[in-house]
C-alpha cells in the first residue's frame, strides 16, 4: 500500500473509532446497583426508603450491611422482585429512585399496564363482590396514599407496605384478577376518584382497628367506609 492510501486509510480507520466512542458515550447506561459493602449517599436513598415504610429500623448510616441487605430482600420478596439482596434497577424503580437512561428504558405503556395489573390485583383481593363503583374506589384509596406525603410513593410501595391491605396480609393479593377488577383499576389510573381523595377504607362490620373508627368518614359504597 502506498503512503497516500496508508494516511486515508488511518483517517477513515480514526474517523471509525471516533464515531464508536461516540456512541458508547452517548449510549443508555443502567442505574448502578447498590448492594453489601458500599458506602455512601446512594445507599443512604435507599436505607430512607425502607425506614419510612418500615422494613428496617434505626437510621440511614449510609454502610450497606447485613440489615439493609435483609430489609433489601424483604422489599424484594413483597414486590415480586428477585430477592436477591441488591438494588439493582429493577429494586430501584419499585422504591421510586431509579433515573435517567435506567427509567427512559421502560416504556411508559409497560410501566401503565403493569401498575393496572397489580392494582386489580389488590381490588380483587380487597373488593370483589362490591359495587363497581366501590372497586373502583378501593383503587383510588391506594393511587391517593401514592400522591400523599404520608406514604410510599410507588403504587407497590403503597400496597406492600406493612400491615396496609387485609388482602396482602392473607395472600388474596396473589389471585388472579378478573376483567371487572382489571377495568376497575383502569378507571381509577385514569383519573376516576369515587372517594373525593380518601386515604382509607374499612368494613364496620369486621374492623377491629380502634385507630381506623378515629378517621372522618366522607362516605359510604356497598360494605365499605371510606375516610380521611
Amino acid at each position: 500500500m502506498s503512503g497516500p492510501m496508508r494516511t486515508r486509510a488511518r483517517r477513515v480507520l480514526g474517523a471509525l473509532l471516533c464515531a464508536a466512542l461516540l456512541l458508547v458515550a452517548g449510549a443508555p447506561r443502567a442505574q448502578a446497583a447498590v448492594y453489601w459493602g458500599m458506602r455512601g449517599e446512594r445507599v443512604r436513598q435507599v436505607q430512607r426508603k425502607l425506614l419510612q415504610w418500615g422494613y428496617m429500623d434505626g437510621e440511614a448510616d449510609g454502610v450497606y450491611g447485613q440489615e439493609t441487605y435483609d430489609a433489601v430482600r424483604l422489599f424484594q420478596q413483597r414486590n415480586g422482585l428477585t430477592a436477591d439482596g441488591v438494588a439493582g434497577s429493577q429494586t430501584l424503580a419499585a422504591m421510586g429512585l431509579s433515573g435517567g437512561a435506567a427509567a427512559a428504558s421502560t416504556s411508559a405503556a409497560s410501566s401503565y399496564e403493569g401498575d393496572v395489573e397489580l392494582l386489580a390485583r389488590l381490588i380483587y383481593g380487597e373488593a370483589r363482590g362490591e359495587p363497581y363503583t366501590g372497586m373502583v374506589a378501593v383503587g383510588a384509596v391506594a393511587l391517593n396514599r401514592v400522591r400523599s406525603s404520608r406514604f410510599p410513593n410507588t403504587l407497590a410501595g403503597v400496597i406492600y407496605q406493612e400491615g396496609a391491605f387485609d388482602a396482602v396480609s392473607d395472600g388474596q393479593i396473589d389471585l388472579t384478577p378478573n376483567e371487572q377488577a382489571r377495568r376497575a383499576a383502569r378507571d381509577a389510573m385514569n383519573g376516576w376518584d369515587p372517594t373525593g381523595g380518601c386515604l382509607y377504607y374499612y368494613n364496620p362490620q369486621t374492623a377491629t382497628s380502634s385507630w381506623i373508627w378515629s378517621r372522618e368518614v366522607r362516605l359510604n359504597i356497598g360494605e365499605h367506609s371510606f375516610a380521611v
